[in-house]
């Protein structure tokens, strides 16, 4: 494979994924060149995950995996087809109330069918047979708090302890549900293709974080920062009508979820603009004590 003639496919922080045309057929190229810690075999998750969700939610065709070659500096690849439509992220700021909600609709399909996809524990994948290890966090929200409370050093002494509260109560709403379910971890605009014309999910990607966890925290990912009402409400109607969560404790639920991710992403927050802006809206959270406050 010639990686040079490879074009970067915009959209995503990693600069590994690319666009390549082989026999005349266009493809994606997914490059494993910084492994991370408990990823080693990525490539294989990624390719098995792929397969776990066909015919349930749109997704590429696995047409290759290789492993890593140390031998020639390859790294690992997995090469998928190439779906239609555009990122989420760009079709998304183009829409009226009318498309907003349309397009809320079918995102909600999607957060609702990963959230039926029963897993039997929590965990993390660590190969093609998505085997599951233990996940970070183990002591739940507070303690997830306090082991990144180093790297909020930009806090203020009551910011901290208001996450910290916020944190015990959204612990025992999420301590309500025992079930364990699929999650993409990552599932926001810049994730979902989009039919502009239907504004029909034509494609779910990148599913790098996904792991088994709790079923509220793709809606939480989902209404993170598109808070936008007629938005929300047809996200929440269509995953109450899917898994039968009234939208209010739906919504409850989501935010609550989405804590860990807005813990992680403040803790990074110098990495990338959405970092940045998760900060700004937990710590928002934090002084006010609610889970729905916005940015400020």
């Amino acid at each position: 494979m010639d990686l040079a003639s490879m074009t970067p496919l915009a959209g995503g922080w990693s600069g590994e994924t690319f666009l390549a045309e082989a026999a005349g057929e266009r493809q994606v190229v997914r490059l494993y060149a910084r492994p991370r810690p408990g990823r080693e075999h990525a490539e294989e998750v990624d390719a098995a995950l792929l397969t776990l969700v066909r015919g349930l939610l749109p997704v590429a065709d696995v047409l290759e995996t290789r492993r890593a070659d140390p031998a020639s500096g390859m790294p690992a690849l997995l090469v998928t087809s190439v779906l239609p439509g555009e990122r989420g992220d760009v079709v998304l700021p183009t829409l009226d109330g009318q498309g907003l909600a349309r397009l809320g609709l079918a995102v909600g399909r999607v957060a609702a069918t990963l959230g039926g996809i029963a897993m039997l524990r929590p965990g993390r994948f660590v190969d093609g047979d998505l085997t599951l290890a233990e996940l970070p966090g183990a002591d739940g929200l507070p303690g997830w708090v306090d082991a990144r409370e180093e790297s909020l050093a930009h806090w203020t002494a009551a910011e901290l302890s208001g996450l910290r509260a916020v944190a015990r109560e959204a612990q025992d709403l999420l301590d309500t549900v025992a079930r364990t379910c699929l999650v993409h971890s990552d599932l926001n605009p810049k994730n979902l293709l989009v039919d502009p014309a239907t504004l029909e999910v034509t494609g779910v990607v990148d599913w790098e974080h996904a792991h088994a966890g709790h079923p509220f925290a793709d809606l939480g990912n989902v209404l993170r920062l598109d808070r936008d009402p007629a938005y929300v409400e047809a996200v929440l109607s269509t995953y109450g009508e899917r898994l039968g969560t009234p939208p209010g404790e739906a919504l409850a639920l989501a935010r609550s979820a989405d804590l860990w991710a807005l813990v992680d992403l403040a803790s990074r927050r110098e990495e990338n603009p959405v970092a940045a802006r998760a900060d700004a809206l937990l710590r928002a959270i934090a002084r006010t004590g609610d889970p729905s406050a916005r940015e400020s």
